[in-house]
């Protein structure tokens, strides 16, 4: 694997970058979300801190930190799906919309693991 010299080429940055603007986009689009500011404002802190823990991590001293950082994004991708079942429940969107934040949330959570593993293993 190429050394990587920006957080931007990471991939599981990338994903949740593309989370990221997905949450903007639906929490502005659909009514009943808009409105529910205090919901509206976790969500969308919830994937903004899945996309810049990676970034941040990336720019920490050791591999053992930016592990740590790339854990908490994890966390944050998690967040992002729970509240996709808030969502689901309260009718504030579509089936559709929803299956694609959890497609998202995966993506992220998935790259991310990845990415730990291998810098685990290189540890």
């Amino acid at each position: 694997m190429p050394k990587v010299e920006r957080f931007e080429d990471l991939k599981c940055w990338q994903a949740a970058r593309a989370l990221v603007k997905f949450a903007y986009e639906l929490s502005e689009s659909e009514p009943k979300l808009k409105k529910d500011w205090d919901t509206k404002s976790q969500f969308r802190r919830a994937a903004l801190s899945s996309m810049n823990n990676i970034a941040e991590g990336f720019g920490r001293g050791t591999r053992k930190e930016f592990v740590r950082f790339l854990d908490i994004s994890q966390s944050s991708a998690r967040e992002v799906k729970s509240m996709a079942y808030v969502f689901e429940d309260l009718n504030y969107t579509t089936s559709e919309k929803i299956e694609e934040l959890h497609e998202k949330t995966d993506a992220v959570m998935a790259l991310t693991l990845g990415f730990i593993k291998h810098l685990k293993k290189n540890m």
